[in-house]
């Protein structure tokens, strides 16, 4: 825990003279886990989801035989549970009071909300950087990208394999992937791409990909496919906090797949304490970031 802000702490502010202090106001990027997830009000402390499974297919019935039956379970559950993410600071009471600069104050509580709003992307974006490892694993027991996810008609994948880095390619491959996509029991779905999400390195190469009129990066006189078929009709979404340099990932049309369950907004409070008449201000959220069903995202790791 970091001690109180002290007459010490910013000295200069005890001073006429200053003309600015700086380094607590940036512009900011627009949030962008809103473009991976979907909202999900809460009032529990956690919330479960569970996959049921349809059914298979219809079997020849033989004359004068019975119906084959078929049956009806659950399979695993997806459990979100709820944290409580807060930050806040201490100032002592001679600070206040011997403040010349009350525009401190206030870039102070600004600093406090950008916190906040990079704490929540950063969250929702490790969702994604920890897509492909092991050490983070969903209700099926495999990590959100994987070539091994269970279900009842055998294993299927949402992971390129081999990863490769993006290319029209690379993008043509998962698009099949994803047309040929079954659901648990091995039914043939209507799962479409919606779009691209790439880090700030894929940002140029992805529009070159989708904007080219014919193929990219190649003398062919082929049509961009990706293009003339619209098959990415929301675009490619930048997200900033992305980790993994070479990765890449499509958003399909599938339901209930990343979900951000808010618990509690963000709330903020202010309050001295007693015995020392310092001022404390803080602010808190409470939600949670995950996933349920891995179709509703492809990806590639990258080489």
């Amino acid at each position: 825990m970091a001690g109180p802000i002290t007459t010490g702490s910013i000295a200069k502010a005890l001073w006429p003279g200053v003309n600015k202090f700086f380094g607590m106001e940036y512009a900011e990027n627009a949030q962008e886990w809103p473009a991976l997830f979907e909202t999900e009000p809460s009032d529990k402390a956690y919330e479960e989801e569970v996959l049921v499974p349809g059914f298979g297919l219809a079997s020849v019935k033989p004359q004068g035989e019975p119906v084959t039956y078929d049956t009806h379970q659950q399979s695993w559950i997806a459990r979100y549970v709820h944290v409580v993410w807060a930050t806040g600071f201490l100032i002592t009471e001679e600070a206040i009071d011997d403040n010349k600069y009350e525009k401190l104050g206030y870039q102070r509580s600004k600093a406090i909300g950008f916190s906040m709003r990079q704490t929540k992307d950063i969250n929702a974006a490790n969702i994604f950087n920890r897509g492909f490892s092991s050490s983070y694993l969903g209700g099926d027991q495999v990590s959100l990208f994987s070539a091994s996810h269970p279900t009842q008609s055998g294993n299927q994948s949402n992971a390129l394999t081999p990863a490769a880095d993006l290319s029209e390619q690379a993008l043509e491959d998962i698009v099949i992937a994803i047309y040929l996509t079954l659901d648990d029991r091995g039914n043939k779905i209507a799962l479409k791409p919606r779009s691209l999400h790439v880090h700030p390195n894929d940002w140029f190469e992805a529009h070159r990909i989708l904007k080219s009129v014919k193929q990219s990066g190649t003398a062919n006189n082929d049509t961009n496919a990706l293009r003339d078929m619209g098959i990415f009709p929301e675009g490619v979404k930048l997200n900033h906090f992305f980790s993994l340099l070479d990765a890449f990932f499509i958003r399909t049309t599938a339901k209930d797949g990343t979900k951000h369950m808010q618990r509690r907004k963000v709330r903020v409070k202010r309050d001295n304490d007693f015995d020392t008449e310092n001022l404390k201000f803080k602010a808190d959220e409470r939600y949670v970031f995950g996933w349920t069903d891995w179709r509703q995202w492809y990806g590639s790791n990258g080489p």
